[in-house]
């Protein structure tokens, strides 16, 4: 794979109800960052040796996984601002925010 993006990996499981109400907001962050980084669900009840390798003991968990490496995470249910912020200590801005020109870069004219 030649994709140098991120990975957020999601541990769920069925039987978690806090997992499972993580799921929508899963879905619409992987739309809304789709050019940032790559997110991938991992159930532990069918991969439990994965999620024995990434050390997780509770569900939900995020794991943030840059060029092979931890490089965050988070357990249990987290709310949408958490995720983001975790997100953007990792990433580089989005490509909307770098090319707007900011306030008073083009000089006051008055």
């Amino acid at each position: 794979m030649t994709d140098d993006k991120p990975l957020l990996v999601f541990f769920t499981s069925e039987r978690s109800g806090p997992a499972r109400r993580m799921e929508s907001l899963l879905a619409h962050l992987a739309r809304k960052e789709r050019t940032r980084v790559r997110i991938m669900r991992v159930e532990v009840d069918d991969q439990p040796e994965l999620a024995l390798k990434f050390g997780v003991e509770d569900v939900p968990t995020l794991v943030l996984v840059k060029r092979k490496r931890v490089v965050d995470r988070l357990e249990g249910r987290a709310s949408a601002p958490k995720i983001e912020a975790m997100l953007s200590r990792h990433l580089p801005a989005p490509a909307s925010a770098a090319t707007e020109p900011r306030l008073g870069a083009l000089g006051d004219a008055a």
